[in-house]
């Protein structure tokens, strides 16, 4: 049985392989770290790194700080606050502006997605998609490591008005049973999968006691532990509670479906991971696969073959592709929409038809989730084709609109409409925003 050990900023010079590292590697991962959330563990250290090659590893880049990943006037700001030994609270203070200017919760979802009970907000619940509800229980609201591309990020800074969390299901089974439009629910966070089963049971008993009561028909867990610490189903100590809890829920007739986050094939690769998703298959419960584009990690239509086909063989079903979102590092890891719809297409016809259920490349922006079907000229001029596969107003889905042609444009805000004025969209967008903005001024239209 492996014995977990966290590693975060306070002991990340405990782990031996850390430690060979360049002093100013080590120094900038103190530094960028101060603004972006780090935490990884030894399974990650010791099974998915390759350290003779850190500089280009994409596990690498994936959960420790790099200093590309702060602009260098916020790293030189943090930095001679580090060297002039400020306070504690006051470099927690310089931080905290410079996330303020990271966009810390992109896509209104701060604000739009608060639903209402009772003329009262609802804490640590979303509700964006009129059939899909996010749950956020606070027990959950870490990881197993932080990917540093992530853009819950906000979760994990110690800055309470910057976090969503639930100290329990009550509410959300209230609302459940007066929205019967609701039936898939999404337990997020952080990681569900960081709790006990002791604590994850006493979020999922009441809605399973009330499932009837409900429309409820799918529960969603979303997680970064197949890829980060898949021995959580396999040698925990509670490892065999959460697989018979797993069998609960679909016993019940519930769709359970394990969200799961891969960024690349090399996650897929060890014994314990491969057994990991056995034993979850075992229960009943579905596996779908899901990643944005990044580079550093995976923008490589090569590597997307690889890890489709991977997933598919392990029984696992692809679901999206998705383009890094406009928060945190993005700069970092961003690509153009025009290069990530090409590795997109061309890593799509390099795989069979039985892989070919994933979607992408799509943009969780504030209307909705909009992917980019492909590139065509019409009347002499080259368009992105665009449809949303999620949307607000669920009567804007599967519609295909245009926007012109930009090789560089990397997020829907920088697109423009072609052959229009505006986006088919945009103008219940506005009113949809106005709506709401009152209760959250602090919020803008992305």
């Amino acid at each position: 049985m492996k014995k977990y050990k966290h590693i975060n900023i306070t002991n990340y010079t405990q782990d031996k392989n850390i430690l060979k590292l360049p002093k100013q590697i080590r120094r900038d991962i103190e530094i960028v770290s101060q603004v972006l959330p780090f935490r990884a563990n030894n399974y990650i250290t010791e099974e998915l790194i390759d350290w003779e090659n850190y500089e280009s590893d994409p596990i690498f880049h994936l959960c420790f700080p790099q200093r590309q990943m702060l602009s260098s006037k916020h790293y030189d700001i943090i930095k001679n606050g580090i060297e002039q030994n400020k306070p504690k609270t006051e470099l927690f203070a310089i931080s905290n502006s410079i996330r303020m200017e990271l966009n810390p919760h992109p896509a209104g979802q701060n604000c739009l997605n608060v639903p209402y009970y009772n003329n009262k907000p609802l804490s640590g619940i979303q509700h964006k998609y009129r059939e899909t509800v996010l749950f956020f229980p606070s027990s959950g609201q870490t990881c197993h490591a932080y990917c540093s591309f992530c853009f819950r990020w906000p979760q994990f800074i110690g800055k309470k008005s910057l976090k969503f969390s639930a100290k329990e299901s009550h509410e959300l089974v209230r609302y459940l049973k007066k929205h019967h439009e609701i039936t898939d629910i999404l337990f997020t966070g952080g990681d569900p999968m960081i709790m006990k089963m002791s604590v994850f049971s006493k979020y999922i008993t009441p809605l399973l006691d009330n499932i009837h009561k409900t429309n409820i028909q799918t529960i969603r867990i979303g997680t970064k532990s197949l890829s980060f610490w898949p021995y959580r189903f396999v040698t925990d100590n509670d490892s065999d509670d959460i697989l018979k809890l797993f069998e609960t829920i679909v016993n019940k007739g519930i769709n359970l479906a394990i969200m799961a986050h891969f960024s690349h094939p090399r996650e897929l690769g060890t014994e314990i991971v491969k057994d990991a998703v056995k034993r979850i298959r075992n229960t009943g419960a579905q596996i779908r696969t899901q990643s944005p584009i990044l580079r550093h990690i995976n923008a490589d239509s090569d590597i997307w073959t690889e890890m489709w086909r991977k997933q598919v063989n392990l029984n696992c079903i692809p679901y999206y592709m998705f383009m890094a979102r406009d928060t945190g590092a993005k700069e970092y890891f961003e690509l153009p929409i025009a290069e990530a719809y090409e590795i997109f297409r061309k890593s799509y016809s390099s795989i069979s038809g039985i892989c070919r259920t994933v979607r992408g490349p799509s943009m969780s922006c504030t209307p909705g989730k909009v992917m980019i079907s492909g590139i065509a000229e019409i009347n002499n001029e080259k368009v992105f084709v665009l449809r949303f596969i999620q949307a607000r107003n669920p009567d804007w889905v599967a519609k295909p609109f245009f926007a012109k042609y930009d090789e560089n444009a990397s997020w829907i805000s920088e697109l423009k409409p072609a052959f229009s004025d505006k986006f088919f969209f945009e103008d219940e967008m506005e009113k949809i925003y106005n709506n709401k903005i009152t209760d959250c001024e602090e919020n803008k239209f992305e």
